[in-house]
């Protein structure tokens, strides 16, 4: 048969096999085929909880003349973002009431929220938001992000221990966590002292600690 006629039958029956529903059915194999082995290695989709204020606690602790004074403020809203198989994609978003702070003293409570500490009037809550996670073994990892208090960010990296995972007395999913981090309350501009005796009455460094309970959000 000349050449000049095989050629064009050749490209011919390509072009029928490139529209052709047998061609078609192959794609969408290939294409179910790699869903499947996906899903066989374990790449699981990201799991959102959503912070339980009621179970949950934002604590700190500061220097007071010569002791220490312990606080913590009980409104508390957040998502966290876990990825099963990749913790290092995992985030957190976390909002704090400023009027919600408790140091069991009303009228210290009163002091703290006025304009010569947090100023909960004009700065009504503090955030974080998670820049990076770095594991560090199974159930302890440093999380990176941005804390904002008074109208002032500044990057801070939190110590987090992961206490477990079950279900709650509704049967919802939920998780427990626990982390520590030490900020000083002038990078924030929380600067307001008195000195008695020539010793400061506030410190400047404050040690946070965190309670979190979450649960699986719907």
């Amino acid at each position: 048969m000349p050449s000049s006629l095989v050629n064009p039958m050749l490209i011919a029956g390509k072009n029928r096999l490139k529209s052709s529903p047998m061609r078609k059915t192959y794609l969408f194999s290939l294409a179910a085929i790699g869903l499947a082995l996906s899903v066989s290695h374990g790449f699981a989709a990201i799991e959102t909880y959503k912070i339980d204020p009621v179970h949950s606690t934002i604590g700190f602790k500061i220097r007071h003349l010569t002791g220490k004074v312990t606080g913590r403020f009980a409104d508390v809203t957040g998502l966290i973002n876990i990825d099963p198989d990749q913790p290092e994609n995992s985030s957190v978003e976390a909002e704090i009431q400023v009027k919600s702070i408790d140091t069991a003293n009303e009228k210290r409570d009163g002091h703290l929220k006025s304009a010569d500490f947090f100023d909960a009037e004009k700065f009504a809550t503090m955030t974080f938001k998670s820049k990076k996670v770095r594991q560090i073994d199974k159930e302890t990892a440093d999380v990176l992000g941005d804390l904002t208090i008074h109208g002032e960010t500044k990057e801070v990296t939190l110590r987090v221990h992961f206490l477990g995972k079950g279900k709650g007395m509704d049967g919802t999913p939920q998780t427990g966590w626990e982390a520590t981090t030490k900020i000083k309350r002038s990078d924030f501009g929380l600067v307001w002292n008195k000195l008695v005796e020539g010793t400061a009455m506030v410190g400047d460094d404050v040690d946070i600690s965190l309670e979190i309970e979450s649960d699986l959000a719907k």
